[in-house]
């Protein structure tokens, strides 16, 4: 096994702060040591114009939807853009199946190491097995709120459950579709600790839903055929409804949250130590043209993470694009703060941290170098790229 010598103008552990003049020793894929620049021969150092940093995490990705790629236009809400997916979804596996690997293929080129992953069909499960990238399987599950139809509606889903690689587990999709009876028999297949991803208060329909009881989604269940005379509102926002039905012994990653206040962050905070969040930026202008407030996670605390989302919603499933959209609009964060959230953040709340998400001895996260200057560019100038060294 050769040994390499990858040095930067600066490089980034994540773990801790920046350092100029440093060199990555590894072998293999492997890092066995951090010394400095000196230390080594001039000949044997391979210099890259930048920083290094580790492999990105993509914490939340619908790689089954990749075959959709500009079915729906931008722009729309979230429930018409729903209605293109369910139109536009069943095509020729053969065609889905390409533009799965396709995808896979190209997450790994910009630079991703690991993806959280929604599922609920078991296309993505062949190129899961055979990819480079680490995947954390979670297979999704709704009854509509019509907890007498919930195990017909589920029957498929635990069939994808079942067979799902490794690590998985079950999640719900989201509070405005899924049943108080669902939520506990998914708490009841996940035996283990893991990772529970669930949508989050990314529509103001959905807000309207939990307050006051009305608004878009009536009428949108019902052209499917469901009724909702049974529900009742809460009179607080969906978030609330999840906490009281999820396990707070689980890690849980709450995704989108463009409509979270700081109230909503601290009540989940106090109901589990185990709280991440998942942003989406690209996917949030997409379909409804809003983002979260990220100055309201900074001040509580909040350990973020950043994702994709799919191809239905997004034009590339690249985590550097998504740091650039929110450098771009909301520049307040730092650049040190949105690698935290690419990479370690992404690692722990997937459960993969020992092996990724930082630059340390004994660690085989991924090296990536990004052209950036972080004492003169800004991260969405042009010439910023990535490229993957292993």
């Amino acid at each position: 096994m050769s040994t390499r010598y990858i040095t930067a103008d600066y490089i980034y552990p994540i773990t801790s702060p920046r350092i100029p003049n440093e060199v990555i020793v590894l072998e293999g894929e492997q890092i066995v040591a951090l010394v400095h620049r000196n230390d080594i021969s001039a000949a044997d150092l391979e210099y890259y114009p930048g920083i290094l940093v580790p492999g990105f995490i993509n914490t939340h990705c619908h790689l089954e939807l990749s075959h959709l790629q500009g079915k729906a236009p931008t722009g729309t809400g979230l429930l018409p853009f729903l209605k293109h997916v369910v139109q536009y979804r069943e095509v020729d596996p053969e065609y889905i199946r390409l533009a799965i690997q396709e995808a896979d293929s190209f997450m790994w080129a910009s630079g991703i190491q690991a993806v959280g992953d929604i599922c609920n069909k078991p296309d993505t499960f062949a190129v899961k097995r055979q990819s480079r990238i680490r995947y954390y399987s979670f297979v999704e599950m709704f009854d509509f709120m019509q907890e007498a139809l919930t195990d017909n509606l589920i029957s498929g889903n635990l069939d994808v459950f079942h067979t799902a690689p490794e690590p998985r587990s079950a999640v719900p999709h989201a509070p405005y579709s899924v049943s108080p009876a669902l939520f506990w028999k998914v708490n009841s297949l996940n035996h283990h600790v893991g990772t529970i991803s669930i949508h989050n208060q990314e529509t103001k329909a959905e807000e309207d839903f939990f307050v006051k009881g009305d608004g878009e989604f009536f009428p949108f269940y019902k052209g499917f055929g469901f009724n909702l005379d049974h529900f009742k509102a809460t009179g607080q926002s969906s978030i609330y409804y999840a906490l009281a039905n999820m396990d707070p012994e689980q890690r849980t990653l709450f995704v989108h949250n463009t409509l979270t206040t700081p109230e909503d962050i601290n009540a989940a905070h106090a109901w589990s130590e185990k709280v991440f969040w998942a942003t989406c930026p690209n996917a949030n202008l997409y379909i409804e043209n809003t983002l979260p407030r990220y100055h309201y996670f900074l001040d509580c605390g909040a350990r973020m993470t950043i994702g994709t989302d799919s191809l239905t919603s997004n034009w590339q499933l690249s985590i550097l694009e998504e740091m650039k959209t929110i450098a771009r609009y909301q520049s307040y964060v730092p650049f040190d703060t949105l690698l935290l959230w690419a990479t370690y953040n992404g690692a722990m709340a997937l459960g993969m941290e020992d092996t990724l998400g930082s630059l340390e001895p004994g660690k085989s996260p991924g090296l990536l170098n990004i052209t950036f200057d972080p004492e003169r560019d800004r991260l969405y100038d042009g010439h910023v790229a990535v490229r993957r060294i292993i």
